[in-house]
């Protein structure tokens, strides 16, 4: 069963809470709602109706709670009664969280009215309760009740969390100078009122808001992944073999960023209400329709050629249709029927196929999110033969493989079971984790780093591409002064692990999660910047890198490392080659520079004239001249008698402007004689041309992957090649 929480928070929306103090830009009252509302919002994106929340003002300018016919509840105000939050509910909260003219109203009589709210809301039931007190301790306040309200908060079981706008904490080492008598008294009455309860906490608002940039992580009640048995040969068939009953709980779980809905902006039209607002788009699952946004319903139809049907398509049926996969350039059909004959039968089962010593196990094989098998509850003969296993294992020093199959008709996996003793953890259990199978790895062969081997066999170690016994040294300082194990702090401020994994957090998942929060809040204002707890780890502290310079220069000079110049646009890659003698031998024999490309010979001179090309004007001129020999090759070919002389010319020019860095020539091209091939322009149906010497050759667009100049990215080009 899912948590249930109740939690009300309490906000002194007094006179004094408009105020700025101590050198800050924001009224006391938005400085104390960050915490509020990133408290709030969290609730709001766990998306569960089991988490309710109630907000009761302090120090209002009315009256309204169900104690305001008795004394000392005047000035306090239920804004939001307990109840399930969802963004809507959160825009009106903030709509009347203002400051009063009022300076009335009593701290202590609050929490007595929200932990009545809680009390009716709860009943008995098993429920997490929570009262949040916000407040700058200005107001007056009566401690004469003290003990009786400490009473009623512990007889509920309701925990008492009290954060002060510039309350003095002696832990985060905070004081107030030049406090005023009333603040300083009604700071130590809520100090002892938190005293009294069995579960509260105390603290100044300038930590609780510190803290909000450090990751809230989730968590996560034990989810049961297999209810069965694991087995040791076949039991249906062989009394003897192992059959323990257990049961298997997720280890590790990978996590990932919220995902986003598509909604669409509503509008009238005329008047009237508009086609988003019809029932079926607002009552998409996981959209909450409000006044401003509504969910998509998105409706997919499939069509093919009908020479016989209006426009030449019709409607089918998504039944009607069977799955096809490419052979070569055919598709073959599969139906459902025969693709069933394909899918392989099998059975929930936990069966253990061989044993592997530890030596023989690599831990970069381990894929995927782990598990824990302990033995069923309740048993005590599975949970004895299970201790006997685990212990086996060990004593063995081995592991065991088992073929895992989570649900009938799942796909079988292989999972390593690691044992682990009761001297290891504090119950015997072993871990499991995937196992890759052949086509998940990829085994590379490198050459050896400190030898060079010859055509003829002859071991070199001594070699150019070999480092130097003066460079290896250099390397292993260099690498030596980066250790990070010690450079780190304690608490104690002793040398200490510089990342411990409790302090690095998942970047992705948690910026989302803040630029959520942040926009639901304020859907108005930009963005805030990263926590720096998230980019804490991001670069090498500078520290480091100032105690390895002296490291890192002398690694340079052993290892004559140079800067690459960097790349100028529109020069070759490689320069033209040039006779030893240095003379101009088109000069000699009287020819000029080549203006004119002939169909006949057109890659040579093509390739000349891009050569002898002086100006933007003679390789757009070039370019031009060789996409018309293209065009008219294709255009005049009977069959696909010219295709592959013409995917020739295309591809020299395709590499020479790449060489040139001016991809923006050939993308227009291609363009263009895709727009001629699709439309039939070219003397009839040439669309072989284009899927089986364009694409196929991958003469396609030019990306930025190929060429930086080049403005279409990967994705852009592989959509390109497709024919709609």
């Amino acid at each position: 069963m899912a948590d249930k929480e109740a939690t009300v928070y309490i906000i002194d929306l007094g006179q004094s809470m408009s105020g700025k103090h101590h050198g800050r830009t924001e009224s006391d009252l938005d400085y104390s709602m960050r915490y509020v509302w990133d408290r709030i919002s969290t609730t709001v994106a766990a998306s569960r109706k089991t988490w309710t929340v109630g907000v009761v003002g302090l120090r209002t300018d009315g009256t309204d709670n169900p104690h305001q016919e008795l004394e000392g509840y005047d000035n306090i105000t239920v804004i939001q009664e307990i109840g399930p939050m969802t963004m809507t509910s959160l825009r009106d909260l903030k709509d009347q969280i203002q400051p009063s003219s009022t300076k009335q109203g009593d701290a202590v009589s609050a929490i007595v009215v929200a932990e009545d709210m809680i009390t009716t809301f709860t009943k008995k039931l098993k429920y997490k309760r929570r009262i949040i007190l916000v407040t700058d301790g200005k107001g007056a306040m009566d401690s004469d009740s003290l003990d009786d309200v400490a009473e009623k908060l512990n007889d509920s079981n309701i925990e008492l969390v009290v954060i002060g706008v510039d309350f003095d904490d002696a832990d985060y080492g905070f004081k107030e100078e030049d406090k005023s008598s009333r603040k300083a008294e009604n700071e130590k009455t809520l100090a002892e009122l938190v005293g009294k309860c069995k579960n509260a906490v105390f603290g100044t608002m300038a930590q609780a808001v510190e803290e909000l940039s450090i990751p809230r992580i989730k968590p996560v009640r034990p989810f049961k992944t297999y209810d069965g048995v694991l087995t040791l040969g076949n039991p249906e068939e062989n009394p003897n073999a192992m059959s323990i009953a257990v049961e298997r709980y997720f280890k590790t779980k990978l996590a990932h960023p919220p995902s986003a809905s598509t909604v669409v902006v509503k509008s009238e039209h005329n008047g009237g209400p508009s086609r988003s607002q019809a029932p079926a788009a607002d009552e998409m699952e996981g959209v909450e329709a409000t006044g401003d946004f509504s969910g998509v319903k998105q409706v997919r139809t499939y069509r093919v050629n009908d020479p016989d049907a209006p426009g030449g398509k019709k409607d089918v049926e998504f039944e009607s249709l069977s799955k096809g996969y490419m052979y070569g350039r055919t598709v073959v059909p599969i139906s459902e029927s025969d693709q069933n004959i394909t899918k392989l039968e099998t059975k929930k089962s936990f069966e253990i196929i061989g044993f592997i010593p530890w030596t023989s196990y690599e831990p970069y094989l381990s894929m995927g999110e782990s598990g824990i098998i302990v033995s069923q509850k309740f048993n005590e003969k599975a949970e004895i033969a299970l201790s006997s296993f685990v212990n086996a294992l060990y004593e063995l020093e081995s592991y065991a493989v088992a073929r895992f199959v989570a649900k009938d008709d799942k796909d079988p996996y292989l999972h390593l079971l690691i044992p682990s003793p009761k001297l290891d953890s504090e119950a015997e259990c072993l871990y499991d984790v995937p196992l890759p199978f052949a086509e998940d790895i990829r085994a590379y062969q490198f050459p050896p780093l400190d030898k060079v081997l010859t055509v003829d066999g002859t071991v070199l170690k001594q070699h150019r591409l070999l480092p130097s016994q003066a460079l290896q040294e250099a390397m292993s300082d260099f690498v030596d002064a980066m250790d990070l194990s010690g450079f780190g702090k304690d608490d104690e401020g002793d040398p200490g692990e510089y990342a411990p994994i409790e302090d690095t957090y998942n970047p992705t998942i948690h910026r989302i999660n803040q630029a959520i929060r942040h926009r639901a809040v304020h859907p108005e204002e930009g963005l805030q910047p990263p926590a720096e707890i998230l980019l804490r780890y991001s670069q090498p502290p500078e520290a480091l890198i100032e105690h390895i310079k002296k490291q890192t220069a002398n690694l340079i000079q052993k290892a004559d490392i140079k800067k690459v110049p960097p790349k100028v646009k529109g020069k070759r890659k490689r320069e033209a080659v040039k006779p030893i003698s240095g003379l101009d031998v088109d000069a000699l024999l009287g020819q000029s520079k080549r203006t004119k490309i002939s169909p006949e010979n057109a890659i040579p001179e093509f390739k000349q004239a891009m050569a002898s090309a002086a100006d933007d004007k003679a390789i757009t001129s070039a370019v031009k001249q060789m996409g018309e020999i293209i065009t008219t090759l294709i255009r005049e070919s009977f069959a696909d008698i010219n295709y592959d002389r013409a995917a020739e010319n295309l591809r020299v020019l395709r590499e020479e402007l790449i060489d040139l860095e001016e991809p923006g020539q050939y993308n227009n091209f291609l363009r263009n004689l895709k727009t001629k091939i699709v439309s039939s322009e070219l003397n009839g149906d040439r669309m072989e041309m284009w899927t089986g010497k364009i694409v196929a050759g991958r003469l396609g667009l030019i990306s930025d992957q190929e060429s930086d100049p080049s403005s279409v990215t990967e994705d852009e080009a592989k959509e390109f090649e497709k024919v709609q």
